[in-house]
This record gives C-alpha cells, sequence and structure tokens, in this order.
C-alpha cells in the first residue's frame, strides 16, 4: 500500500541546495593555491605592490618629489623609514609612487609585445604562404637584435615619455610572442574541429577568433607573466642608460641611476631598496608564471589526481 502524506503536517521547507559550479571552482582555486605555493606566494606580492601603488598618495609618508635639505643622506630610522637620498626625499615614498610607473611599465610591456606577437603569429601562420615568409623574416631580423639594444634603439628615437618607454620596451617581446602563436596555430588549423568549422561554413575571422585564439592563449598569459618582470628590469637598464624616465617622476630604476651608484659606498640604501624591489617584482612574476604554466597544461595535470 501506499502511504499518504498528512494534510495537517507542517510543510518543511528545505534549505536551497549550494550551488555545485561555485563550490567546484573554490576547490579547484585552493586546490591549486595548495599545489602552488610558490606561485600563490608570487600573485601576493605583485597583489600587493599594486595595491600600494594604486594607493600611493594615501599610504606614502611624504611627497615623492618634495625634498628636506636638512635630512641629506638619511640613513633609516624612525622619521624616515628607508632613509633619504641626496636631495633628502624620502625613499619609501619614492618606492612607493615608484611601483606607479615601473609596474605600468611592465605591464603595458608585456601585454602590448604578447598582443601584437600574436596577432601577427596568428594570422601568419593560419594563412601561410608568401605572407607567413613575410612576417617570419621580418620576426628574425628583430630577434637578429638583443632586447635591451632594441629597446634602447627604440626608446632613443621615440623619447622619454612613458607611453614611449612601454611602446620600446614591448618591441623585443613582438617576435617572441609571434613565434609561440604561429606554433599553436600551425598545429591547430588543419586539426579535427577546425575543419569541422571550415565544413560547416564557417569565416576565417571567425574561425580564428573562435577556435584558434583561446586555444592559443594559455601559452601566451604564461609567456607574459615571465616578461612582465623582464621589462621592469630592461626599464631599469633603460633609466641607468638615460633612456627611459626621467625626473621628477619616480621609478625603481631612476632611484639606481645617476649619481645614486657612485653614492651607494656612501649611503648604500638608496641602491639597496630599489634593487630589491626590482628583484622581488622579478621574483613574483616568474613564479606566478611558472605556477600559471601548470594549471593550464593538461599533462601536468594528470600528475594532480583529484
Amino acid at each position: 500500500m501506499i502511504a499518504l502524506a498528512d494534510p495537517q503536517m507542517p510543510a518543511v521547507t528545505l534549505p536551497p541546495a549550494a550551488s555545485p559550479k561555485r563550490k567546484t571552482l573554490g576547490r579547484r582555486l585552493v586546490r591549486n593555491m595548495r599545489r602552488h605555493p610558490l606561485g600563490t606566494f608570487g600573485f601576493v606580492v605583485l597583489a600587493i605592490m599594486t595595491i600600494a601603488a594604486v594607493a600611493a598618495p594615501l599610504i606614502a609618508p611624504f611627497d615623492p618629489t618634495v625634498g628636506d635639505s636638512g635630512a641629506l643622506f638619511q640613513p633609516p630610522g624612525a622619521t624616515y623609514w628607508l632613509g633619504t637620498d641626496a636631495f633628502g626625499r624620502d625613499i619609501l615614498s619614492r618606492l612607493i609612487y615608484g611601483a606607479r610607473i615601473s609596474l605600468a611599465v611592465g605591464v603595458g610591456a608585456s601585454l602590448l609585445g604578447v598582443t601584437v606577437g600574436a596577432t601577427v603569429g596568428i594570422v601568419a601562420g593560419y594563412i601561410g604562404g608568401w605572407t607567413d615568409s613575410v612576417a617570419q623574416r621580418l620576426m628574425d631580423a628583430m630577434l637578429a637584435f638583443p632586447m635591451l639594444l632594441l629597446a634602447l634603439a627604440m626608446a632613443t628615437v621615440l623619447g622619454s615619455s612613458l607611453q614611449n618607454v612601454i611602446i620600446a620596451l614591448a618591441m623585443p617581446i613582438v617576435p617572441r610572442g609571434a613565434r609561440i602563436a604561429r606554433a599553436s596555430t600551425l598545429l591547430l588549423k588543419n586539426t579535427a574541429f577546425v575543419e569541422a568549422a571550415r565544413a560547416v561554413g564557417c569565416t576565417d575571422l571567425r574561425i580564428i577568433l573562435r577556435h584558434i585564439v583561446p586555444n592559443t592563449f594559455a601559452p601566451l598569459l604564461v609567456i607574459a607573466t615571465a616578461y612582465l618582470g623582464l621589462a621592469v628590469v630592461q626599464e631599469a637598464a633603460l633609466d641607468y642608460l638615460g633612456a627611459g624616465i626621467q625626473e621628477p617622476d619616480s621609478s625603481w630604476g631612476l632611484m639606481m641611476s645617476g649619481s645614486a651608484t657612485s653614492l651607494a659606498l656612501v649611503a648604500p640604501w638608496i641602491v639597496i631598496f630599489p634593487g630589491l624591489a626590482i628583484c622581488l617584482a622579478v621574483l613574483a612574476s616568474n613564479l606566478l608564471g611558472d605556477a600559471i604554466r601548470d594549471i593550464l597544461d593538461p599533462k601536468l595535470q594528470r600528475d594532480y589526481p583529484g
């Protein structure tokens, strides 16, 4: 017999079920953080630097461009935590404001270089023929120059503004991004799902945007993260050579250029703290790039069950 429910029994309201998608995403995030603690450390360091750069007017204790004539070469202490430079300017404040330019140059140059390079590589690899040959010879010519030399030549021609420094540092990254994107495109354009898209009448532009670009995103994201730290170092080198950011702006490389190196024995904190900031940013970007590569590589994912 089938038991019928008692009509006088109060209805029981069940709580809404938790979203399985959110739970899965949360578990994946926690799992990846546990598997890649060094990558998590790199992400946290870059996030702290970014927050400090954005909130620089709120957290910087002094104006980075105004010096105190009575506190020249002041060592680290209670008033000036990281000391002062030859003009009496607070090193800590200049580091915080310098993160704005250094990180902007690193992120801007890596994203611009990888984006332009990926566009050239994908189009050349997909079309093939003389288009691919011309594009590859142009990329080979750019690769013939050392990265710093090419960036220095571009910065000298364009000028020393922030936008020009970003463009100059992005140029050496373009051929490297183009090669990665072209190699991925050559593997993808003859796969079954691309052939199926052609068979149903998809245009070349739609195939590139819907099938080629998403499948080349992972390696391009990895090299963009890796070149972020390299662009920060290259920007410091341009500043040291006098072709980068100019006063009164502040960047980590500019803080180590000019008379700072000659005064390193007198006031070592002038170059130590900007150098540590650059090293920490490069280390963090490399650790984050390695973690992203491991997370996005399906072959490596098999080594982590669950």
